[in-house]
């Protein structure tokens, strides 16, 4: 055969399918589509159904053209469609509407199709080696590997896997990282994106699952089930909240997560950067309990629910705590308990001033001083009433006295009037 020579493409089936870790059937369907192209180039129609089978020991090859079958005397495509007649002499229980194959030997390709095959074989592999190890990744879906920047593009970062590659768009990077070259990171492998075109892998560093996977590999507690993360939510490169859990009386669930000095905690901020700040906090199956957790650091009056809306009830000196700068603490609360929150002004409790000992002794000398005030005039007044009661009395005594030596007076004078008579 000229250009292609088929017998060695069958020998050589098996050492490609080594090379490439692909199995020998997929190798082997790669060239009987290469031969199908190479006949369909020089013997037939681009619209023909063609097939090949190549025989792997003899090394010889036959094409399968499949057409459908019609109604004679119809005007009909060659390529595509067969009359009934013609097709009775290949299988005599053809019916109308069956697909017949009409079988032929390969014997020889010209130089053009030669080459064509051989684009063929190249293609088809590199797509069949690309398949086989995205199928050996999908077992990996939800898990994080380490891979090496291969290319940074301004909407997305190339990233070598080994024997994969893989991509990060800009919505799945951390907010505020940086990525050069060479670099070596960690990467969630959120999954497949398959198009006709192409499959590829999707990562990520921004999603929530990578926070979970972090802390997963930190704290051994989760694989046991002493302790449960019940809900994250997370901006990459600003904050996330993480709600926990614990099924075991008298473990902590927060501690447990932070570690002993933090370095758990810390060990996952060292990975997606100092600038993301990770709140821990209790989950609580009490809504009201649980929105007071996840709107920490802020400190809550009162809470409200009415179906899936919640209103929080702070004072004033708490109300940009609840909701953060940007509005991201409301916000992230919101999205970890499921609650439409909405952040109201509470009106602050009058507070009792507080009196020390100086105040209740001054104010006791007070209301002492105002007694003795009150007694003395009450005092004065009862002494001019009996003062002046004994003025009057004495007045009349006086004047009694005077009465008496009047009455004397005048029996005098009479009695001397009688002895003169």
């Amino acid at each position: 055969m000229e250009g292609l020579d088929l017998k060695q493409l069958t020998a050589m089936v098996g050492v490609i399918a080594e090379e490439k870790g692909l199995p020998e059937d997929v190798v082997l369907d790669v060239v009987q589509m290469a031969i199908a192209a190479a006949w369909r180039r020089d013997n037939g129609d681009k619209d023909m159904n063609v097939r090949a089978l190549l025989d792997v020991n003899t090394g010889k090859a036959k094409v399968f053209v499949s057409r459908e079958v019609i109604e004679d005397g119809l005007a009909y495509n060659p390529a595509t469609e067969m009359p009934l007649a013609e097709a009775l002499k290949l299988d005599p229980e053809a019916k109308l509407g069956d697909q017949v194959e009409e079988a032929t030997e390969v014997t020889s390709f010209g130089r053009v199709a030669s080459m064509a095959a051989k684009q063929v074989v190249i293609q088809r592999l590199r797509e069949a080696e690309r398949d086989a190890v995205l199928s050996e990744f999908e077992d990996k879906i939800g898990t994080v590997v380490t891979g090496v920047v291969a290319r940074v593009e301004p909407r997305l970062v190339r990233i070598d896997l080994g024997r994969a590659n893989g991509i990060m768009p800009r919505s799945e990077q951390i907010d505020g990282e940086y990525y050069s070259v060479g670099e070596r990171l960690k990467v969630y492998i959120k999954g497949v994106e398959h198009d006709d075109a192409k499959a590829q892998l999707i990562l990520s560093r921004g999603n929530a699952e990578f926070i979970e996977y972090l802390f997963r590999q930190e704290v051994p507690e989760l694989e046991n089930g002493s302790v449960e993360i019940r809900g994250i939510a997370r901006e990459a490169g600003r904050r996330t909240k993480i709600a926990v859990m614990s099924t075991v009386p008298g473990v902590d669930p927060v501690g447990t997560f932070v570690g002993g000095r933090g370095v758990r905690v810390q060990a996952i901020m060292n990975e997606v950067g100092e600038r993301e700040k990770i709140d821990i906090i209790n989950w609580s199956d009490n809504p009201s309990e649980f929105i007071r957790e996840a709107l920490s650091p802020a400190e809550v009056v009162k809470v409200e629910i009415e179906g899936k809306k919640a209103k929080v009830y702070v004072t004033e000196d708490q109300q940009s705590i609840a909701i953060g700068r940007q509005g991201q603490n409301v916000r992230l609360a919101s999205k970890l308990t499921g609650y439409d929150l909405d952040i109201e002004l509470a009106k602050a409790p009058e507070k009792k001033k507080r009196k020390n000992a100086e105040d209740s002794l001054l104010n006791a000398l007070s209301d002492s001083e105002t007694a003795t005030e009150e007694v003395s005039v009450e005092t004065t007044e009862d002494t001019a009433e009996a003062a002046a009661s004994e003025a009057t009395a004495e007045t009349d005594t006086a004047k009694a006295e005077v009465d008496e030596k009047a009455t004397s007076v005048e029996e005098t004078d009479s009695a001397e009037k009688v002895d003169e008579a």
